[in-house]
């Protein structure tokens, strides 16, 4: 049996693409991780990592440990907290979640931990990616499940997805370059507006701003109507029925990202732990 310290501080690895990220998920050191990967790996029996001057990667072997390491880990506090092992958590988890990431799969993963931790009580503000994240830093927020379309910003990348351009059944775009492109989108804080005018303005083509809605249901049911294309995930394009606009300029992927404080609270560290296999599990289907 593998041991469960040397199992998380590989997928720590892994996930946070990096042993120093590593380190600072799980409260140690760079080279308690190292020493771990290698007790790790001599286990095995074979090499688990491919390091690179930029980049940390799982060798086939490697994902195939980490698959199984994530069910391993999964049952293992799943059943220490049916137990009640080790010492109970408490007080308040403060989330953000962009509504797009208001989800069944993100909201089971809450409930759950709300049972199995009934002295815990968790507060959700749905918003706008660049709106939450700076609430993170002011001590508003624990942590921010949401998206963005550029590695600028910090965070842990869970999956990424193609953006398209998205509309209803009623064509509105003419083949004329010359002509704006009727846009509709959220306020200035979401990545997604940012990514699109970028790319139309690259480009050379011309837009305007048809519709602004604060709430995702607004914009698609405005958007379904005929009124404005939109930039969106294919997920959410199929989702909602609109068909993608392949003679606009291509956008880039959107990445899912979750933003935490860099030394969270118990609490917090076993939520986002659940989230994390949660997303594992799920990807982009979430």
């Amino acid at each position: 049996m593998f041991d469960t310290v040397l199992l998380r501080s590989l997928l720590a690895v892994a996930d946070s693409g990096g042993f120093t990220r590593a380190a600072e998920r799980l409260h140690l050191t760079q080279s308690a991780i190292s020493a771990h990967i290698r007790r790790l790996e001599s286990e095995a029996g074979q090499k688990l990592l491919e390091r690179t001057t930029r980049s940390v990667s799982l060798t086939p072997a490697g994902a195939r440990l980490a698959g199984y390491a994530r069910t391993i880990l999964a049952l293992h506090d799943d059943a220490r907290a049916s137990l009640g092992v080790g010492r109970r958590v408490s007080g308040t988890v403060l989330v953000g979640l962009s509504e797009e990431m208001v989800k069944a799969p993100v909201i089971d993963c809450l409930r759950r931990f709300s049972v199995a931790h009934p002295d815990t009580e968790l507060v959700l503000k749905v918003g706008l990616t660049g709106e939450l994240l700076p609430l993170v830093q002011s001590g508003g927020l624990d942590f921010v499940l949401g998206s963005r379309c550029n590695g600028d910003e910090p965070g842990e990348v869970l999956w990424s997805e193609p953006l398209v351009w998205a509309r209803g059944p009623l064509a509105l775009l003419a083949d004329d370059e010359s002509t704006a492109v009727p846009l509709a989108v959220f306020s200035d804080q979401c990545p997604y507006r940012a990514a699109a005018i970028e790319a139309l303005a690259r480009a050379g083509r011309q837009w305007r701003i048809v519709c602004q809605s604060p709430s995702a249901g607004g914009l698609m049911t405005a958007v379904s109507g005929g009124f404005g294309v939109t930039p969106v995930t294919r997920t959410a394009a199929l989702a909602a029925g609109l068909l993608e606009v392949p003679t606009l300029p291509p956008l880039p992927h959107a990445q899912f990202v979750l933003t935490a404080a860099a030394k969270p609270k118990r609490s917090v560290a076993l939520l986002l732990a659940q989230l994390r296999q949660c997303v594992a599990r799920g990807g982009a289907d979430l």
